[in-house]
């Protein structure tokens, strides 16, 4: 069966939704003010004993912009390398539990039930795995009698 694919629907998981947005959001912003700290830095600074002096000393508006746009570049790299390694870890490390819990199961241990930490993003999947394995136990009890 095909399913149209939906515009953008903020209601489906809107927990795990949110908790990527504000992770995301917090970097964006965070760089953002440290890149703008460093431009307050850069512009409060004199530049020079008089306007003369300055002009001389600046040819071009890229000479005195250009150390404040690498700053904010290297500040905005470096926090989006970090969210970039520590953000999907927080998502893999739970699929990774869930498929090996998976495959316990299927192994035949149909009494396994899938545990993760407490406030893992990916909790209500596996609660919704478990609740699924349960209940179909529960039919092949029934079946068997």
């Amino acid at each position: 069966m095909y399913y149209k694919r939906k515009k953008l629907n903020l209601k489906v998981k809107s927990q795990l939704q949110r908790w990527l947005l504000i992770r995301i959001l917090g970097t964006v912003i965070l760089s953002s003010v440290v890149a703008a700290i460093i431009l307050y830095i850069y512009s409060s600074q004199e530049i020079g004993g008089s306007f003369y002096d300055a002009h001389i000393k600046i040819r071009r508006v890229s000479d005195l912009l250009l150390p404040v746009i690498i700053a904010g570049s290297f500040i905005s790299l470096l926090s989006g390398t970090i969210l970039a390694l520590f953000l999907p870890q927080k998502i893999a490390g739970p699929v990774f539990r869930i498929e090996q819990d998976l495959q316990e199961i299927q192994g035949g241990n149909l009494k396994k039930e899938i545990v993760l930490r407490k406030g893992d993003p990916l909790g209500d999947l596996a609660g919704t795995i478990n609740t699924t394995i349960s209940f179909l136990c529960s039919k092949i009890e029934k079946k068997g009698d």
